[in-house]
Parts: structure tokens; sequence; C-alpha cells
């Protein structure tokens, strides 16, 4: 499977709407605390955003709401794989993407038979409180040679300056947050993106 090199982390429709007409073809929408019906009408949302551009959508976490609104995609953590009933995901078709930190993670993610690994943070990030260090570039190359065909997702601190970096070392997806999010022109950040991933 070969999946777009850019992969943008969002946590509201809005900001889908502002990524996929402008041609990102993977994004996924990351929304921790919210109340049960405002999260179904944003995955509704950005589902039909991401269908009239010809976009998929990755939902994060929310696999019940991802299996029976449709969704092509889903991203769990590591603490999300507890509770998450992996029979059923597979059962309606999804295809599966999982965060991993250490050695016992990936063993973990593996077993599992995911449609990528994600490895983070790269580098420092500010997005959320970790218990890990940045990863660095190294454990990018170690990743890929343990798994082979999986394809890679880089993520944490990524850049547009970065991502050459990533791509060196192994990584065939690199996702993007607070780069884009924080960045004075959004929309100019994220064609920066595309064309340094095309």
């Amino acid at each position: 499977m070969t999946l777009p090199r850019f992969y943008p982390v969002f946590d509201s429709a809005a900001w889908v709407a502002r990524a996929v007409p402008l041609g990102v073809k993977l994004v996924q929408l990351r929304i921790k605390d919210a109340p049960h019906d405002l999260l179904r009408q944003e995955i509704t949302t950005t589902l039909d955003l991401c269908r009239q551009h010809g976009a998929q959508l990755v939902v994060n976490d929310h696999w019940e709401l991802a299996i029976e609104l449709g969704a092509d995609w889903l991203h769990l953590g590591q603490e999300d794989l507890d509770t998450a009933d992996i029979p059923a995901i597979r059962r309606a078709g999804l295809k599966l993407g999982i965060s991993t930190h250490d050695h016992a993670e990936l063993d973990r993610a593996l077993a599992l038979s995911p449609d990528y690994i994600a490895l983070g943070p790269v580098y420092p990030t500010i997005l959320k409180k970790m218990k890990w260090t940045e990863q660095g570039l190294d454990r990018l190359t170690e990743w890929k040679a343990r798994i082979g065909d999986i394809p890679l997702c880089a993520i944490g601190g990524m850049s547009v300056a970065r991502a050459p970096g990533a791509f060196a070392a192994g990584a065939d997806t690199v996702a993007a947050v607070t780069d884009i999010t924080l960045d004075a022109d959004p929309d100019a950040r994220m064609r920066e993106w595309l064309k340094v991933t095309a």
C-alpha cells in the first residue's frame, strides 16, 4: 500500500475544509474531548468533505463512530488498543494505523497486521506531554528495517524543513500538526508541504 507522503492531523472539520481543497489526500481527525453528538457531526462533515475532494479520512481513536459512519481509516494509540474491538474494526473493512514509541509497542502493533505504523515523537513536540523523549532519525531507519513493506509514518515536531530528512531516514509519510496550525498562513504552509512531499 502506498500512502500520500503528506499527512496532516487536525482537531476540527473546519481545518479539514481548508486542507482538502488544496490537494491534501490523507488527513486525520483527532478530537480528544468532545460530546458524542459533536464528535459524530464533526466526523460526518469531515467524511463528506474528504469524499468530495478525493481524500481519505483517518479517524483517531473513535472506532465505534468510524465503523458506524463508514470511515476508511482508523488510527489507534497504544492506550486505545486496550479497549478497541479489533475484530469488529477489521470486519468493518477499516484500514488501521497504530502509534508506537518503543520496541514492545512495535511488537504489539505488528501482531495486529496494521496498514501503517507511526513512530514519534521524531523531534520534540509541543502538542502533548509525552513520556517519551525524541526518537530521532536513526530510530525511523531502524523501524523501517523492522516493518518492511508496511508504511511508516513519522510524527512529532515535524516541519517542512525536517520532512526530507525523515523521508531519507525511511519514513513513507510525514504527519504534521502545529507546523501548520500555528503558522501565520496555514494555507500557504500546506502548499509548501504539498510541494516538498510531491
